[in-house]
């Protein structure tokens, strides 16, 4: 990812202790979203001596009571991100078997989402529908609901991003967003701080480097 050009507006004074706290914080950070980002792309890693955990059936109130997001269509693709993420999470949490993942998660669609999962699942039948994978219902959801433009708006927005107004807050949540939202700009922690750094304001910029 080529540097971003470096923001020149003035910052609140900062001392460099400071600094460096703020940047180890991100620095630690991302270096988790990276390792797990690399973990769950790793089809031979390990996860030790212990016992693999007994899937158990579940029921949709248990999955509920898991709090999951709902997704209704206009969210864009950062909301279907962010639905696929909350949903795996209890999934994760809950550890039910992959036979009820997609029947509980449609569950959480509505409005929009609904409608075209009806749609979808009509021809064919609803047991038939909730027979696929949840990779499969992603890829579909993805298609439907996160077109190639939208997420060349986000890389652009990421590639772009810079401190403005001397909001360091917002830039370093927004930066974490768009480095989930775009992990293909950001491929291990080096780029991730190379892209983090480059959206600095010169007068940080300067001191982190040191």
């Amino acid at each position: 990812m080529p540097p971003k050009r470096t923001s020149t507006s003035a910052t609140p004074a900062m001392t460099q202790d400071a600094i460096r706290q703020l940047i180890a914080g991100i620095t630690a950070t991302l270096e988790a979203q990276a390792a797990a980002m690399a973990n769950a792309n790793n089809p031979n890693r390990t996860t030790g001596p212990r016992e693999p955990p007994i899937a158990k059936r579940g029921n949709y109130k248990e999955f509920i009571s898991c709090q999951p997001f709902y997704f209704n269509g206009t969210e864009g693709a950062t909301g279907l991100i962010r639905w696929f993420e909350r949903t795996e999470s209890v999934f994760s949490r809950s550890n039910y078997t992959e036979e009820n993942r997609v029947t509980f998660a449609t569950g959480t669609l509505t409005d929009d989402a609904l409608s075209w999962w009806n749609a979808y699942a009509q021809p064919i039948g609803i047991e038939q529908a909730n027979r696929i994978t949840w990779t499969e219902l992603k890829r579909l959801l993805t298609n439907k609901y996160c077109p190639r433009t939208e997420v060349k708006k986000m890389e652009d927005e990421f590639y772009n991003l810079v401190v403005k107004e001397d909001d360091l807050k917002t830039y370093i949540r927004r930066f974490q967003e768009l480095a989930v939202l775009c992990p293909n700009m950001v491929p291990n922690s080096e780029k991730l701080m190379e892209a983090f750094i480059g959206g600095l304001p010169q007068s940080i910029e300067g001191n982190v480097l040191l």
